[in-house]
């Protein structure tokens, strides 16, 4: 074989694995897919009927027809509700449109409309976080159809994320320490766009 040959083989060798090598750019990581965790298919939101920081009632039936941020929150958290509150606004930001964001209280002894409008305002999160008030009864359900939990004395309930489609299934969940503003507007983009 001359050299000639031999280079040639080598160089038609490498076009081939140039070519068959798959593309990043088109196939960038997540790109059409969820960032969070795909949640289980048809896993519909509790519909519900609850007092906001107002004194309006929420309701998620109220919500359909575009992307929805659950959180679970309690309005005089000093650790990881208010870093939930940080990261929804940089969503909120990174997409340059506010898409309805619900923080469920999951402590109803103690949140009131009074303190769920002051964690809003040092949050600044007012008129972009809508809280779900209720008595224990009221919100059980809600945390029950969300696998979340209640906050304890002596147990921090579950801090986690559902993105809730238009059609008003759960989709996408994050756990807090997995969340990142960039991650849930990506996938608000996708559920906005009938993923």
């Amino acid at each position: 074989m001359t050299v000639g040959l031999a280079l040639g083989v080598l160089f038609a060798f490498a076009a081939l694995v140039v070519l068959a090598k798959p593309d990043h750019a088109a196939q960038s990581p997540g790109a059409d897919r969820f960032e969070g965790a795909s949640l289980p298919q048809g896993l519909r939101a509790p519909d519900f009927s609850l007092t906001d920081q107002d004194g309006n009632r929420v309701t998620m039936r109220e919500l359909r027809g575009k992307p929805v941020i659950v959180s679970f929150l309690y309005s005089t958290c000093q650790d990881t509700c208010p870093v939930q509150a940080q990261q929804i606004k940089g969503a909120l930001n990174e997409l340059g449109v506010d898409y309805p964001a619900l923080a469920v209280s999951v402590d109803p002894q103690r949140d009131t409309r009074r303190s769920a409008r002051e964690f809003n305002s040092k949050q600044r999160v007012t008129g972009r976080l809508t809280w779900a008030l209720g008595t224990r009864r009221d919100l059980e359900p809600v945390w029950r159809a969300y696998a979340a939990t209640g906050q304890r004395d002596d147990e921090e309930h579950n801090a986690r994320f559902v993105l809730v489609d238009p059609k008003g299934i759960q989709r996408v969940g994050f756990p807090v320490d997995k969340v990142t503003p960039e991650r849930v507007a990506h996938d608000l983009k996708l559920l906005s766009s009938g993923r």
